[in-house]
């Protein structure tokens, strides 16, 4: 009898966690599709339900077909780019166990930003395609040479990590800065791109960054058990069978992977890979295939929630997510530290 009841409240226990994801996932997914729906009735000029409804079903009119036509790869852009940078955050903090750790700590957004300049400015480089085409070896060899860094010697070591990719930050900055102030033509064709920005993309930029996209989101969650163990210790991940190294090796690519594309797809856009994992902790707690799920889902809808305020606060003009995200950014690093403080 007592055999019985304890096997009725481990089962109870197991199915808690499963039944809280479920709803949470849920609960996310609507959110997600309110605010794509926002994505696609705000803009210049703002469509009411209604007409929305209408150009998705084919009744509406010309002009009011091509405005929701026109927002369609914004969206699915901001869809794509939220859950490259979330997922590659939760993968960088649960690697190098750093709190802190962003897509920008491999120096990816600056490797992206420094090969966009070499580009225009040795190259005659000009339009988003280019761009785009340009910006995705820089950011991927970038995050490739910090891991190397990173592992000399004995393993990887995240303090080399780091200090690897602060150095190489600093370097390739310093070379922005160069090229940019003794060229303004360079700098012109920049600074638009280095805010960080959803608009003005079509399919093209899409269907580049989404094979990309899929194919790491895959790895991390195929990842997900193996990080679970690595995250015990060393160790303890040795005595279950696991190969820590590979698997830091692994997850640390496929982050780069994931932060190089949506960076050249949108432009270094800062704190959804570091927001969005603290959140997704706090949601489901340390399982790191629960926060993998959910930040898929919650950085696409925190990015496309930026956009669209973006596009309300200064309208007509629009404000770049980018900037949208830094503001929003600053009081998610300032909830970090406290917990970092509260844990130590």
């Amino acid at each position: 009898m007592v055999a019985t009841i304890d096997t009725a409240e481990q089962r109870t226990a197991v199915r808690r966690p499963a039944r809280r994801t479920t709803v949470v996932l849920l609960l996310a997914l609507a959110v997600l599709a309110l605010v794509c729906i926002a994505s696609i009735m705000f803009g210049s000029k703002i469509l009411p339900p209604g007409q929305v409804w209408e150009a998705v079903t084919g009744h509406a009119d010309a002009y009011t077909t091509t405005v929701v036509e026109s927002r369609y790869p914004r969206t699915a852009l901001g869809i794509v780019v939220g859950l490259g940078l979330a997922v590659a955050g939760v993968l960088m903090q649960t690697v190098t166990r750093n709190p802190l750790a962003e897509p920008g700590l491999l120096g990816v957004n600056t490797g992206a930003a420094a090969s966009v300049v070499a580009a225009t400015a040795f190259a005659g480089v000009s339009g988003q395609t280019q761009t785009l085409l340009w910006s995705l070896p820089g950011a991927l060899l970038t995050g490739v040479f910090i891991y190397v860094i990173g592992t000399l010697g004995r393993g990887l070591n995240p303090v080399r990590l780091v200090l690897g990719g602060a150095v190489l930050t600093a370097v390739l900055s310093a070379f922005i800065q160069a090229v940019t102030l003794s060229r303004p033509q360079v700098f012109d064709s920049y600074r638009y791109w280095v805010v960080g920005a959803l608009g003005g993309h079509d399919w093209d930029a899409v269907l580049s960054v989404l094979p990309l996209a899929v194919a790491g989101f895959a790895v991390a969650l195929f990842l997900g058990r193996g990080l679970n163990i690595v995250a015990l210790g060393e160790d303890s991940a040795t005595s279950l069978g696991a190969r820590p190294e590979r698997v830091k090796a692994v997850a640390l690519l496929t982050a780069t992977v994931l932060s190089a594309a949506a960076t050249a797809a949108a432009g270094p856009i800062a704190f959804v890979g570091l927001a969005v994992p603290h959140l997704a902790r706090a949601l489901l707690g340390a399982d790191v295939r629960r926060q993998l799920a959910l930040s898929a889902v919650l950085g696409p809808t925190l990015l496309l929630a930026a956009d669209v305020i973006g596009r309300l606060l200064v309208r007509p003009q629009e404000l770049m997510v980018g900037v949208v995200t830094a503001f929003a950014g600053a009081p998610a690093l300032l909830i970090a530290v406290r917990r970092m403080r509260a844990s130590s």
